[in-house]
C-alpha cells in the first residue's frame, strides 16, 4: 500500500525538523507531492542546501534555516504546525564516540526543544527519529520492543533520552509522541562521502569510480536495510496513529536480515564489477547484528513496508547511477 493513501485534512501544516538531510528532505517532497504545506527547519549542519532547492518554487514550501539548540527559533517554527516530523540530529556512532558533548546537545537539548516547542503551540503529533542502536549490546534476534540492552555508544545513548523524553511528554503534558526506530535506512539523496558515509552510498560511489571499497569488520554483520520510502510511510502513519499508543518506540525496518559481505557483492552484480574489496578492523561502538521484528509497528501504526531489499536497491542504484556519473 505505501504512504500515498495516506490522507490529511487539505490545509495541514507538516514542520520536518532536519528537512534539508537524507531522511527529511524525502518526507519534505512526499508531502508536499501529496500536496500538503510543508516547512522545513535546518541549520545545513549535515543537510544540504541541494537536497531541498528544488522546492523553493513551491508556495507551499518554507525553509527556515535555524538550529534545534535555540528554543525561540524552534518555537517559531512549530507555530500554527498540525504534525511535526522531527529528523534533525547528528548521526554516525563513530563521529559520537569522538564528539559526545555535540550529540549531547543536539540530539538531546535540540529535540527537548522541539518536543516543548510543540507542547507550547498545541502540535496534534510529534514523531521523531530513534534508533536501532538503542538495542546495544543484546544478541537477541530479531530486535524486539522491551528487549533493549547496554548501549554502546554516545548515538544510541542520545536516540534513549529522546524516547524516554517522548515517554514523559505523552504521560506529563499529554503530547502525542511516537518515537520511530529506524533500521539502516538507504535511498536517494543518502551522502555518499566523506568518512562518516554509510555504506550503500559509499560501495556505490566506490564502484563506479573505480575504487576497491573496504568494509569494516570481517563483512559477517548483519543489518536490516531498509528503504527510504518505507520510512515515509512510518512517519505518516505514526500521524495518523491512535493517541493510545502515543509515548511509545516502534521499530521500523523492512524485516529482513542481510550480511555486509553479501550486499557487497550484490551492488558489484549489478554494476558489473568484479572487485574484491579490502578488510578494515571493525568500527567502535558498532552493533554485531541487526534484524527488526516490525510486528509492534504493524499492529499499533499500521506500518506495512512497501519495499523489500530487492525492490528498493534497485531504485537507490538507478538513482545513484544517474547522480554520480
Amino acid at each position: 500500500m505505501g504512504y500515498r493513501d495516506i490522507q490529511f485534512e487539505k490545509d495541514t501544516v507538516f514542520l520536518v525538523g532536519g528537512g534539508a538531510g537524507f531522511i527529511g528532505s524525502n518526507l519534505c517532497e512526499a508531502l508536499l507531492d501529496m500536496g500538503y504545506t510543508v516547512r522545513c527547519l535546518d541549520d545545513l549542519s549535515t543537510g544540504k542546501y541541494e537536497n531541498i532547492e528544488p522546492f523553493l518554487s513551491c508556495e507551499r514550501f518554507t525553509f527556515i534555516k535555524g538550529d534545534i539548540r535555540d528554543f525561540e527559533t524552534c518555537k517559531e517554527a512549530t507555530k500554527g504546525v498540525d504534525y511535526v516530523l522531527q529528523q534533525a540530529a547528528w548521526g554516525s556512532v563513530p563521529r559520537s564516540i569522538e564528539m559526545p558533548q555535540l550529540y549531547e546537545e543536539v540530539n538531546i537539548r535540540g529535540t527537548l526543544n522541539m518536543m516543548e516547542a510543540s507542547r507550547v503551540n498545541g502540535v496534534k503529533k510529534f514523531v521523531y527519529a530513534s534508533s536501532s542502536s538503542v538495542y546495544g549490546n543484546t544478541p537477541t534476534l530479531p530486535k524486539k520492543e522491551g528487549q533493549e540492552g547496554k548501549v554502546i555508544s554516545p548515538y544510541a545513548l542520545t536516540k534513549k533520552v529522546d524516547e524516554e523524553y517522548g515517554r514523559l511528554y505523552k504521560e506529563l503534558y499529554g503530547l502525542d509522541t511516537y518515537g520511530l526506530r529506524y533500521f539502516n535506512v538507504f535511498g536517494r539523496r543518502q551522502d555518499p562521502d566523506g568518512m562518516y558515509a554509510a555504506v550503500i552510498p559509499k560501495f556505490l560511489k566506490q564502484l563506479l569510480h573505480g575504487e576497491v571499497p573496504t568494509i569494516n569488520g570481517d563483512g559477517r554483520q548483519s543489518r536490516d536495510f531498509t528503504y527510504i520510502d518505507n520510512v515515509i510511510e512510518a512517519n505518516l502513519r505514526a500521524c495518523k496513529a491512535s493517541s493510545e499508543v502515543a509515548g511509545q518506540a516502534f521499530n521500523i525496518g523492512a524485516g529482513g536480515r542481510l550480511f555486509l559481505i553479501d550486499i557487497y557483492y550484490h551492488l558489484c552484480k549489478a554494476l558489473g564489477k568484479d572487485v574484491e574489496p579490502n578488510f578494515g578492523p571493525p568500527r567502535k561502538g558498532d552493533v554485531r547484528d541487526s534484524n527488526a521484528d516490525i510486528s509492534k509497528a504493524r499492529e499499533l501504526l499500521g506500518y506495512d513496508p512497501e519495499y523489500d531489499f530487492e525492490k528498493g536497491i534497485t531504485l537507490a542504484i538507478d538513482w545513484y547511477k544517474e547522480y554520480l556519473q
